[in-house]
Order: structure tokens, then sequence, then C-alpha cells
């Protein structure tokens, strides 16, 4: 594909901004790319691996003469890095973020753009449990769905190319309200995550079992819930207490179909429970059949990562 974006600044350096940039760069959609981070060490293994074009100290310095601007750090700090970059943003350039919560994003990084400059909040709904700039590979989004979740009117031009961007990246880009968007992932991410950190810390709690136990016999339902429990602590403090409201509504209806169940085998109702299964093990069979996993034992989730 053709250049769509002649600098661009990415202000964190984890695993979704070090795969856009090898996504980016195979596809050839970006020229100079600048990066960032708010650790030292991450900036040196930034340059070590030959990650970025430029490595600054700064975000401020990271953005200069950028026309897209793609905020990687956690939700929590969106707000203050949007105040510096602020004042230093090129007139007509794209702001974007890769935050797994919208509304409360678009309410901390909006007020301290200047006018000229788009917004345009995305989420890449792909991951692994790696994070850091190793942890990057540019086969990351392909055939995973990229919500682009503006607020309101934006300029047409720089949405369709920002969309052109996740396309050619491999993903599969779909435009979504910002309410809904927190709605939608907190049944499809955020709890999954909060019921997994759970379930690892009831098995942690657990007295009777050892540590040794818990890791030795470990099943494939326990390995996944350790897989997903992984994931970075910081990101995942931040997105709950950035979408309370969606978090709580969905924590009720999840307690709601756990009491139920815990009814049916109370009752041994096993007509409800076999019913209960097999319902839901469709949604996964369609999950399969969307594309959106496989059924290898690693879910492909392995392929590429830089350790």
């Amino acid at each position: 594909m053709s250049r769509i974006y002649d600098r661009v600044a990415y202000i964190g350096l984890g695993l979704i901004a070090s795969s856009m940039i090898h996504a980016g760069r195979r596809a050839g959609l970006q020229g100079e790319i600048a990066g960032t981070a708010r650790s030292a060490e991450t900036r040196a293994i930034a340059c070590e691996v030959g990650l970025c074009d430029i490595v600054t100290e700064t975000a401020a310095d990271a953005v200069r003469d950028a026309d897209l601007v793609v905020l990687c750090v956690p939700v929590g700090a969106m707000g203050k890095v949007a105040e510096e970059i602020g004042p230093h943003l090129m007139p007509g350039a794209t702001v974007t973020d890769v935050g797994s919560v919208k509304r409360a994003v678009i309410e901390a990084v909006k007020p301290h753009l200047p006018e000229g400059v788009h917004f345009i909040p995305g989420h890449p709904l792909a991951g692994t449990e790696h994070s850091g700039p190793r942890s990057g590979f540019a086969e990351l989004f392909e055939n995973r769905y990229t919500l682009i979740v503006p607020d309101g009117d934006v300029d047409a031009d720089a949405l369709a190319k920002l969309e052109a961007f996740w396309t050619g990246m491999g993903a599969n880009v779909e435009v979504m309200d910002p309410e809904h968007h927190d709605l939608v992932l907190m049944v499809t991410s955020h709890a999954p995550h909060l019921i997994a950190y759970t379930m690892v810390g009831v098995a942690d709690d657990l007295r009777r079992v050892t540590d040794s136990e818990v890791i030795k016999y470990s099943a494939a339902g326990f390995r996944d819930f350790t897989r997903i429990a992984a994931s970075d602590p910081t990101m995942w403090r931040d997105v709950f207490l950035n979408n309370k409201d969606a978090t709580m509504e969905i924590l009720g209806r999840f307690i709601e179909e756990l009491m139920r169940l815990q009814r049916a085998i109370r009752k041994e109702d096993g007509d409800l429970l076999f019913d209960y299964f097999t319902r839901t093990r469709a949604i996964r069979r369609g999950i399969i059949e969307a594309g959106q996993d496989t059924s290898a034992p690693d879910f492909g989730r392995a392929h590429g990562v830089a350790e």
C-alpha cells in the first residue's frame, strides 16, 4: 500500500504500539516513526531493537511535525499526556488512541487538543499477555477488529485516512458510538478479565491447595484464566475505574446468572444446566467460525511474539 502518514508518533511503546509499528512498516503505511515512553529502560530497549526512527525523552518532542499521533498509554494517563502534547501538535494532525475505554478517554483528552487537530479515538481488539517494546509483531491485527469511536462529527478525510491505516495493517474496521463501545467491551473483554483475576485470586486464597498443586495440576480452564490474569495490572486498574457504570451493570448481571446456575446445581436441575451449556457452547463455536479465534491449543496467540 502507499504511504498514508508521513510522520507517526507513538506515545507509549508496549505491545500495541510496537505491533502497529511493525505492521505499518511492513505495509509501507507510515514514513518517519517517532516514539517515546515514560520509562528510560523502555526507551533504551526501543533504541536497541530499532523499533523507531527517533526515540525522544518527552511526548512533546515526539509529536512535533507528526500527522498522526497514537496514544498507547494507560487510560488513566491519557489526560496528562494530552495536556503535554496539545501545544506542540501540528495543525491538521490526527490524534487517536488504543485504550479499551472510550467515554472516559474522550473526556480526558479532548479538552486539551487545539482547534484544527482531529481527535478520533480507536480500539484494536487484539492482544496477548506480553508487554513491552520487544513484544510486538506485525501479524497481531490480521483479521481482528479495530473499532473507531468518534465523538460526534469528525473530519471525513481524517476519518477515512485512519480507517485506511488500520485496514492496511490487516484489521477489520468498524465505527461505533462511545457509550455502546464501553458496554459491549465490558461484556466481551473487561468482565472476563475481572472474573479471571478473581478466580486466580480464589485459588491463591485456598490454603488447602498449595502453590505447587495449582501450578502442577492446572487444567485448560484454569490455564486460560491465568493467561488473562497475566495482563498489565496498571492498564486494567484504569479500565475498571474509568468504566465504572458499565462494570457495575455487567457484574450485576453476571452475579444473577451465577446465582441461577447455583440454584440449578442445588436442585439437581440437569436439564437447565445442559441447555445453558449448549447455548453458551454455540457462542464459542460462533467466535471460531467468525475467524476471531482458532481451536488450536494456544489459539495462535504465541505466533510471532518475541520473548
